[in-house]
Parts: C-alpha cells; structure tokens; sequence
C-alpha cells in the first residue's frame, strides 16, 4: 500500500517538476503557485526521508533516489491517465507510443511496421524521433512505451531494461562521383582531408566517432553536425563530403549506387542495435505485439554483408 501521508498530488507534482526540470514552469502547468508547488514538493521529500532534487542556479535535477522513483511512478501515473480515458469510450484504440533513433528510421522501423500493420491492421503507433538520452527520458517519464535504435553504450540507459537484436557499425559513405573513389583504396588519412558530416556531440555515436578519431590520429573538419536523414544524405549527395552514419541509414542508396562505402569500419562489431522498456512497469498489450513482431523481423533483417 502507498504510504498514507504521500497523496496522488504530491506524486503528480513530482512528475511535472522533474519533466520540466523547473518548479516555476511545473507550477504553472500545474495551476497551482510556485510556494504550492515547493511546499508539495517539501512534503513529499519529508514523507520519503530521501533528497528527490538537487537545486541549482537553472532549475532542479534529479538525485538517484528521484530518478528511481520516477522510474516507477512516471508509467504509474500515465496508466491512471489512461484508464480514466479507457471508461469513456466503448473500445478505446490501441496506440504504441514509440521512441525511435536515427538509425533504425530508414530501415529496421519501416520492415517493422509493414509486417506488424499485415497482421495487426488497427494497430496506431506514434513514433517520435530525437537523441537517445531525450527519447530514454520520456520513457522514464512514462511518455513513451519503448525507445528502439542504438543505444545500449548510452548512460542514460543504466536502470532501464535493454533487449540487444543485432550488431551494426558505423561506416563512412561519399557519393558516386566523388574523388576518393577513383583511388584503389583510400586511407583513413585521405579521407580525413575531406569535411565530415557527423553526429551531434552528447550522442552515444559522437563519443564512439570520437575514440575512432584518437585511435587514427585524424582531426577532420566538421562541414555539418545533425542526426537527420534526410539533411545529411541531401547534402552528401550534393558535395564532396564524407559521411560518417550506421551502415543500415545509407545501405539503400550504396545499393541503388548512389553512394559508395570507402575506408575502414569505425567499429569492427558495431553498436548493439535493441529496444529499452521501463521494467517497473508491466509493458501494455499493444507494445507486447509491437515488440514480438520487431523480434521476428530483426531476426531476418539483412545484415551487413553488402559492406564486404
């Protein structure tokens, strides 16, 4: 049983503080005054004998003990939200809310849905793309079912549940026509003479670029940082940029010719490419559906023998 003097307003007033990373802006979203909210706050902190914030000049984060707790309440709190709207109508609509990373957009995600949509044709899903550690912070919060993408090196991830479905590297693409295809085999070192389109810093493929770079002594020029798709292809295609990205992202247009691996893997393995779930929570019906049929379909999903 919850404990008595914690009440469902102090829990739902933790939530939005930690969501939103400010008491004021809880507050307000909240319609209660910000002495309200520290006060609920103050309550729920003496209630706990535990330190839930830590207070700084920006806002508040969270101690271990918050994250922890949030971890548990946070889907609590989205299923409450949930049930109430599941009694208003006959046959509420089974929706997945999925948090997905770059590198599963132009492949892995899409065979996914196709098969899932043959077998279960009402099935919604709501997919929201970002970072790893801002899509593994919505599922802490409960906003999302599951996060899928590369991501199991990510700190964010450490009290989480992660489900590893295969390996894949990072590559480097130019596009057909460009100037390092005409040598036999480029070097790392040629190839760092070009400007690099590459992951944003804060990301888990930045960092393992990052080390790449140490261990080849290079220092190529950024001509562009982003984790889109589309941008980065669009802008390879039109220069004589190199393009550092996962191997499925760029596997189309290798095949269809557009664009041509050069140089060495940036990974011998590669990064493990799986699904995270917040395990304090039971996964809901249509997330289990989403997640067996992502199983089936990364089993057979081609790997990367194309690189060879």
């Amino acid at each position: 049983m919850i404990h008595s003097p914690i009440k469902l307003r102090h829990l739902v007033a933790f939530a939005e503080v930690a969501r939103r990373g400010q008491l004021a802006a809880a507050a307000e979203a909240l319609s209660i005054t910000q002495p309200g909210m520290s006060k609920t706050i103050r309550e729920l902190e003496t209630s706990l004998g535990l330190s839930l914030f830590e207070r700084g000049s920006r806002g508040v984060t969270l101690t271990p003990s918050g994250r922890t707790l949030l971890r548990h309440t946070a889907p609590a709190l989205r299923a409450i939200a949930e049930g109430i709207e599941a009694v208003k109508h006959d046959a509420p609509e089974a929706v997945v809310r999925l948090g997905a990373l770059s590198n599963v957009e132009g492949g892995l995600l899409p065979a996914v849905l196709r098969a899932l949509h043959a077998e279960h044709p009402d099935l919604r899903i709501e997919v929201d793309t970002g970072t790893s550690a801002g899509l593994l912070r919505r599922l802490r919060l409960g906003e999302l079912d599951l996060v899928l993408g590369r991501m199991a090196e990510a700190r964010e991830i450490r009290d989480l549940a992660f489900e590893h479905l295969y390996y894949e590297p990072m590559i480097l693409v130019v596009r057909a026509g460009h100037p390092l295809i005409t040598e036999p085999a480029p070097t790392i070192q040629a190839i760092s003479h070009y400007p690099w389109v590459i992951p944003p810093r804060g990301t888990t493929l930045r960092e393992q670029l990052e080390r790449f770079w140490v261990e080849q002594s290079i220092a190529p020029a950024h001509a562009l940082e982003t984790l889109s798709l589309p941008l980065s292809q669009a802008y390879v295609m039109g220069s004589d940029t190199v393009w550092v990205t996962p191997a499925d992202t760029a596997r189309a247009a290798a095949n269809s010719h557009q664009m041509v691996v050069v140089g060495p893997l940036i990974e011998i393995r590669g990064g493990s490419v799986g699904f995270a779930v917040n395990s304090s929570q039971p996964i809901a019906p249509a997330a289990r559906q989403f997640c067996d049929c992502l199983r089936v379909v990364a089993a057979t999903y081609p790997g990367t023998d194309w690189l060879r």
